[in-house]
């Protein structure tokens, strides 16, 4: 008999947060090192990151081989960590949580949604990252700061990164009050190139696996794993018994997977899954469109790869399906590329040409924060009426005609113009929201390509 979904269970998941004082001192580095220096041990790491991040778990994905979850308050709540740390922890030996910003900081300069709330509500240890480039003694107020902030968080142990030699890691050991778990020189060769949404994808460089040889060699890997293994039981939903749709062909919602779009969230992909669909993988880079009953174009880097794009033959293929009534959603990089066309570094590409709008890439920030609003525009009907909530981080803006339509209304966020996003055509809807998927809104997306296919709109 399967658990109710109100039961809570005790779970034993030797876990530990690699957090940071603050954006830049190493902590991606050091917790990615880790991550490929317990895997070398043999051992299975389940890897996280607090935040909305993408492009940190793409390297933590590549490294673990098992995929990076996102754990984040704001758009998932306590219940919704919990139930995926434990669901993903499954098999795992230890798990990773990569901290986002510095360990205090969250939304609007609060403590919520930061990796200390994070930290609180798995009942994980604490491991800090601290910069020592040019500073020595000085250093332990800054660790006596962080430890003695907020008592509820236990910060177990620093890794002093950037030493500069033996004589630099001798004088701050001199005062060591909080436990040293690892001693990482400067290693300036292995840094990771950045770019204007983060750090450039893993695809693009294996940096950061190979910082595991550095971890083995300057940290105290029995120690963490020690320190892991003694994180308290956590309190945990039961497994939610989940009942597969009785279809006896799933509907087939194809992923655009590449350089170009790469920006997801894998419980959106698993949600999608659960509520009844086959989740295909494409590349409108260079596939030409497989049979499929609806699309989904995350977010990612369309502005590098404009060309390529204007080039492929996928381009019209999905023009043509998006007038005959395929729904296809798109995100971000997806909503430019539904777009009649983007212009980027002075010139302009046509893109797929369903949405009517222009995506101009800009050199400042539009947009960066969460997001939160309803579906509630009749004129994308599969959506129907339910809540979003999600994230933006955009370089670019969309420039829509006076009538334009859009599904989403957002009580908080910028979106396309004006607190307006989900911009509409046919059965596509693209919006600058990454949105953190809920069942009800899988199962409209879902039904909506079952009704697809059952058209005979499939080609």
């Amino acid at each position: 008999m399967k658990p109710a979904n109100n039961i809570i269970m005790q779970a034993e998941i030797p876990r530990v947060v690699i957090a940071g004082t603050h954006s830049g001192c190493g902590k991606t580095t050091i917790a990615s090192g880790l991550m490929a220096a317990l895997v070398a041990r043999g051992c299975v790491v389940q890897p996280y990151k607090t935040g909305p991040d993408f492009i940190d778990p793409s390297h933590h994905t590549l490294i673990c081989g098992r995929p990076s979850r996102n754990l984040d308050f704001c758009m998932m709540g306590e219940t919704g960590i919990r139930r995926t740390f434990a669901d993903a922890s499954a098999g795992a030996d230890i798990a990773v949580i990569e901290g986002a910003m510095g360990l205090f900081d969250g939304r609007e300069g609060s403590d919520t949604a930061s990796a200390a709330h994070v930290a609180r509500i798995l009942k994980a240890p604490v491991i800090l990252v601290v910069d020592v480039h040019a500073v020595s003694r000085s250093i332990h107020a800054v660790v006596k700061g962080f430890r003695d902030f907020d008592p509820r968080v236990k910060i177990a142990g620093i890794i002093y990164n950037r030493i500069g030699s033996d004589r630099h890691r001798q004088m701050i050991a001199e005062e060591e009050f909080v436990p040293a778990l690892g001693w990482v020189p400067r290693q300036p060769e292995s840094e990771v190139k950045s770019r204007h949404l983060g750090l450039v994808m893993a695809s693009e460089s294996p940096a950061m696996k190979t910082y595991g040889r550095v971890i083995a060699e300057t940290c105290d890997l029995d120690s963490i794993l020690d320190l892991a293994r003694a994180a308290p039981p956590l309190n945990v939903p039961a497994p939610v018994a989940q009942k597969t749709p009785a279809v006896r062909h799933r509907p087939v919602i194809g992923v655009a997977r590449d350089d170009a779009f790469c920006f997801y969230y894998q419980d959106n992909l698993d949600r999608l899954a659960r509520a009844g669909a086959e989740v295909l993988p494409f590349s409108p880079l260079s596939d030409t469109l497989p049979n499929m009953d609806a699309i989904y174009i995350g977010g990612g880097y369309p502005e590098l790869y404009a060309d390529a794009l204007e080039r492929s033959r996928c381009r019209g293929v999905i023009r043509d399906r998006a007038e005959g009534g395929m729904p296809v959603y798109g995100e971000c990089g997806g909503l430019m590329y539904l777009c009649g066309s983007l212009d980027t570094d002075g010139r302009t590409y046509t893109m797929a040409d369903i949405l009517p709008g222009r995506a101009v890439m800009t050199k400042k920030l539009q947009a960066l924060g969460y997001v939160k609003g309803a579906f509630g525009n009749p004129s994308c009907l599969w959506t129907g009426s339910v809540a979003i909530r999600g994230h933006e981080f955009h370089y670019s803006r969309v420039e829509c005609g006076s009538d334009a339509r859009f599904a989403i209304r957002l009580s908080h966020g910028a979106g396309i113009s004006g607190g307006n996003d989900g911009l509409v055509e046919h059965a596509t809807l693209g919006a600058y929201t990454h949105a953190y998927f809920t069942d009800a809104f899988c199962k409209k997306f879902v039904a909506a390509a079952a009704a697809f296919r059952k058209t005979g709109g499939r080609r």
